[in-house]
């Protein structure tokens, strides 16, 4: 029998980590653009110029992390592998998947939340949150810098704990398509999206922290599992002015010249007239 017959969904998804995590994120993308599309859940403002300018800040994320990293997570996974450094490397594989995918997780919760609590940060992040509207595309709106503060951050939890390749791939998967999912302008029934949210964090669940009141912007920071902003005591149900009225995104960036691609990777160098960074509620 022959080695590509013997090979596993793992071992193929390994082997093809590239192209599963492309499929992924164009399935998940189109995917989600006619969903909200058909049921949305409030009208969004920018039309197309909008869309186009927050998808063009994701190519130039990717073409930024491949110049600036010479391994990203996943070849750093396998290096780590290879030579069976970190600290759940003893673990039997299914545990150390299972336990690195959580740490993942919870790292990325508190990454967030410091990117809302230190000023520099802050004003990287501040691009994701100026977007005037919240759908699929307000996912893939990063400051090129904030990726590449986010990808340093990633390499060094892999690095400290060894996390499995296996466990990297899921998770790198689940926050691609998660990024796209918690953003899409999606309607969902008011009873499962309850039921579904004390799981996972939902477009709804999500939405309340694009609010541009200070206090609902630094709540509700998880990204995938919605347990961490129960147990870190960031977690709010709702927004004060409700989801169909409520106002997305940030004071000091409401005007059309201030959400072009150039204006948006100048963002960051730039004075506000008031706080520049959302700081603690």
């Amino acid at each position: 029998m022959t080695g590509a017959r013997n090979m596993n969904i793992s071992d193929w998804l390994i082997d093809h980590e590239a192209q599963a995590r492309l499929f992924a994120f164009l399935v998940s993308f189109a995917l989600l653009l006619v969903l909200q599309r058909l049921w949305p859940r409030r009208k969004v403002d920018g039309g197309w110029r909008r869309s186009a300018t927050n998808t063009a800040l994701v190519i130039i994320d990717t073409a930024v992390l491949r110049l600036a990293f010479p391994l990203l997570a996943f070849d750093l996974s396998i290096r780590l592998a290879d030579r069976e450094v970190g600290l759940l490397q003893a673990l039997p594989d299914f545990p150390a998947i299972v336990l690195g995918v959580l740490i993942l997780d919870v790292a990325i919760y508190w990454q967030h939340r410091l990117h809302h609590a230190i000023p520099i940060l802050w004003r990287l992040h501040r691009v994701h949150h100026a977007d005037r509207g919240f759908d699929v595309t307000t996912g893939v709106r990063f400051h090129p810098l904030e990726i590449a503060v986010s990808m340093a951050i990633k390499l060094g939890i892999i690095a400290l704990f060894g996390i499995a390749p296996m466990a990297v791939l899921i998770f790198e998967i689940a926050l691609s398509v998660g990024a796209l999912f918690t953003h899409t302008n999606l309607y969902i029934p008011a009873t499962f999206e309850r039921v579904l949210r004390w799981v996972l964090v939902t477009p709804e669940m999500h939405r309340v922290h694009h609010s541009w009141h200070r206090d609902e912007t630094n709540s509700n920071f998880s990204f995938h599992l919605s347990l961490w902003d129960r147990v870190f005591r960031s977690y709010r149900h709702e927004p004060r002015d409700g989801h169909v009225n409520m106002t997305i995104g940030l004071t000091d960036f409401r005007n059309d010249e201030e959400q072009t691609l150039v204006s948006l990777l100048l963002n960051p160098f730039r004075q506000t007239g008031t706080a520049t960074y959302v700081g603690r509620s």
